[in-house]
């Protein structure tokens, strides 16, 4: 599990690898991962927009923005919690994913709330630490 909590919003990712949907012969791996986002802040804030830093095994580098998740703008209360699943696709048996949503208040104001670095790493794939 990782977690970052920004200006009282808390982000915690878990995420999993899908065999049944990743074929390693054809160079596909693929990942999914549920995302809680906890306000415990004392103002209401709505998930605005998202973005991501998707990076493989070999470095290439994919970024993903847009309204919303999964085609929602949620808007979560004091004490609220908003929960919801997605998928990433690599081409390497390993990657890495963070990235921020973008949350507004009811008065208008805007900032961002770190998603933490997570990585994606195959079962029985072998590490080396440096």
């Amino acid at each position: 599990m990782y977690r970052a909590v920004t200006r009282d919003i808390e982000v915690t990712v878990e995420p999993f690898y899908l065999p049944e949907q990743s074929d390693p012969e054809d160079s596909r791996y693929v990942w999914g991962y549920r995302i809680v986002i906890a306000n415990w802040s004392k103002t209401p804030v709505r998930l605005m927009h998202r973005y991501w830093h998707i990076t493989d095994q070999n470095g290439q580098v994919d970024e993903v923005t847009g309204p919303g998740v999964i085609g929602e703008q949620p808007r979560l209360a004091p004490g609220d919690t908003y929960e919801y699943s997605s998928g990433c696709p690599l081409d390497t048996p390993s990657g890495m994913m963070f990235g921020r949503y973008q949350m507004e208040t009811d008065e208008g104001e805007k900032f961002d709330v770190a998603i933490p670095a997570f990585s994606l790493d195959s079962p029985g794939l072998a590490r080396t630490l440096n």
